[in-house]
């Protein structure tokens, strides 16, 4: 088991400076709006990624009228307390350490501490663009596979690259052919081992997606999940060929892994429009315990999980199921924020024999 005993916070977001300890499993946070439960998550969250789970610039993470920040976890770690620092100086350079030593590339921590986090904006990955839910899948796929990192960065420089050289063309009126070729074949070296990925992850957790749904629901509402790529239906080379025409009048690459999705159906229908909001949580936290899951079964340790305001709006039956999940089903560190201590504490105290209360 991996799991923080200790976090410090210097200036980021609404706490100057801060100490918490974590002593059992799992923790409660509970406070009123704006007291930095969620910051306190994303500082969490900051250790894992080396950036907010928000996608807020660093700039924006440092507390009012100062400059720079610091985040410091002590993690234990095979039995051995191990210190991760993120460090943004005044100039917003960023420094990212491990057992003290600093790594030279922020990519190379991803994966060594796993987390999973569920917050009220996830409800995107459901009603939002595809691109939500691709982030769902790369996510995923850069904690368990350190090489998909590499293969996602490179691909999306590529196809700047292309997008802008379509641009450019348009402009001039000219279009360098061999350097299309070039960009063309850096996109499928680097597209092909994401779409198989991402195929291979989708085989595996989609049905494990919905047992999961119908055990949080506790019936079957017949929900359907297919992963959807242009390369199901063509190779990339034949999809970047035929859709040149197409590509140099839109001044975009309209083909390739970076239009993938999840096809999301509740009896036939389309999810996003038919489910209730109950159906949308149930279906949510199913995308992220089995996320959760799977990462466990992957790295063969828990990673730790982060549930941002999950009670809101939740019917009992469905918080029942959840904190059945969570006391049951996982043997990590959890980390439960709400604006109700009572209902934290009757809930927690109802399902589990040990936990953490604190109070913001």
């Amino acid at each position: 088991m991996v799991g923080i005993q200790q976090l410090k916070l210097v200036q980021f977001r609404n706490y100057v400076q801060k100490n918490f300890e974590f002593t059992h499993r799992i923790v409660g946070i509970v406070g009123s709006n704006g007291t930095g439960k969620t910051n306190l998550l994303d500082a969490l969250y900051y250790l894992s990624f080396t950036k907010s789970y928000f996608n807020r610039p660093d700039a924006q993470n440092v507390h009012h009228a100062h400059e720079g920040l610091r985040i410091e976890g002590i993690y234990l770690i095979n039995k051995q307390p191990t210190p991760i620092t993120c460090i943004i100086r005044e100039t917003l350079k960023k420094e990212f350490y491990f057992d003290e030593e600093m790594y030279s590339k922020l990519s190379q921590h991803i994966g060594k501490i796993p987390c999973v986090m569920i917050a009220p904006d996830d409800v995107q990955i459901i009603t939002g663009s595809s691109e939500e839910r691709r982030k769902l899948m790369d996510s995923l796929l850069c904690q368990i596979y350190p090489d998909y990192l590499k293969y996602l960065i490179q691909y999306n420089k590529v196809l700047l690259q292309r997008n802008s050289l379509l641009k450019n063309a348009a402009e001039t009126g000219v279009i360098d052919l061999v350097l299309v070729e070039t960009l063309n074949a850096q996109l499928i070296e680097n597209g092909q081992p994401i779409y198989e990925a991402r195929k291979k992850l989708m085989s595996d957790l989609l049905p494990e997606i919905i047992r999961l749904y119908n055990h949080l629901a506790q019936k079957n509402d017949q929900i359907d999940i297919q992963y959807q790529s242009m390369l199901d239906q063509d190779s990339f080379e034949n999809l970047l060929s035929n859709s040149f025409k197409k590509d140099s009048i839109v001044l975009r690459t309209s083909a390739g892994v970076h239009k993938d999705d999840l096809v999301i159906t509740i009896q036939g229908q389309s999810f996003k429009q038919e489910a209730s909001q109950g159906q949308r949580k149930s279906l949510l936290f199913a995308l992220r315990f089995a996320e959760w899951e799977c990462i466990k079964k992957s790295k063969g340790f828990s990673p730790i999980l982060l549930m941002d305001d999950i009670f809101e709006k939740l019917d009992e039956q469905r918080m029942i199921q959840l904190l059945d999940w969570v006391s049951h089903f996982t043997d990590g560190q959890v980390f439960i924020t709400d604006t109700h201590k009572e209902r934290v504490d009757s809930l927690l105290g109802k399902y589990l024999s040990s936990y953490q209360l604190i109070e913001l």
